[in-house]
């Protein structure tokens, strides 16, 4: 079965060229989103995305309707492939059911990977700088030094590590935690 899928970026503009094609493609539903081509909030899309079974055919009119970057656009074709869904784009003539279809998927998911990489890179090298003029990295403790401190007292003092932890706004796990990591 043949799925389309239209997407429009505001309300002011029509699907209507994009439905008009995706149904001379041969397709038997058409879902249809409002969204801005960065929104992750495609409700439609996912409804789609669902619908698709092994053997079916996922059309859209134009690539940049489906994903919302390249690295999305690969993640969707990675995860059409896997089900045993094909794809189709009618404007860039690509379809996954010939070689050359297939050739332009392997070819967006090495770019795909290539972004991947940089941006593992690019994440290193600045945390690596970042040690180098002495940022601490990492999540900020949950409780302060006087607050550990008073913590310490009152469990010197008798109380219960739970009315501590509730004095404090924390679980006792955090208590425990902040009270190990900063033993002093």
């Amino acid at each position: 079965m043949k799925y389309g899928y239209a997407r429009v970026s505001t309300e002011d503009q029509k699907a209507d060229l994009q439905i008009a094609a995706l149904e001379k493609a041969g397709c038997e539903y058409v879902f249809t989103d409002t969204a801005s081509g960065a929104s992750s909030k495609r409700p439609e899309l996912a409804r789609c995305l669902e619908s698709l079974r092994a053997g079916d055919t996922l059309v859209v009119w134009k690539l940049d309707r489906l994903g919302r970057s390249l690295s999305h656009l690969v993640a969707v074709l990675s995860d059409l492939q896997a089900k045993g869904v094909a794809f189709q784009s009618l404007t860039e003539a690509i379809d996954t059911q010939n070689a050359a279809g297939r050739l332009m998927g392997h070819i967006l998911g090495a770019l795909a990977e290539f972004e991947r990489a940089l941006i593992v890179e690019r994440t290193q090298a600045g945390l690596k700088a970042a040690k180098r003029r002495g940022q601490k990295l990492g999540r900020r403790p949950a409780l302060s030094e006087d607050q550990r401190k008073h913590a310490r007292e009152l469990l010197a003092g008798g109380q219960s590590p739970a009315t501590v932890a509730k004095l404090l706004n924390v679980c006792r796990a955090t208590l425990y935690n902040s009270l190990k990591d900063k033993a002093g």
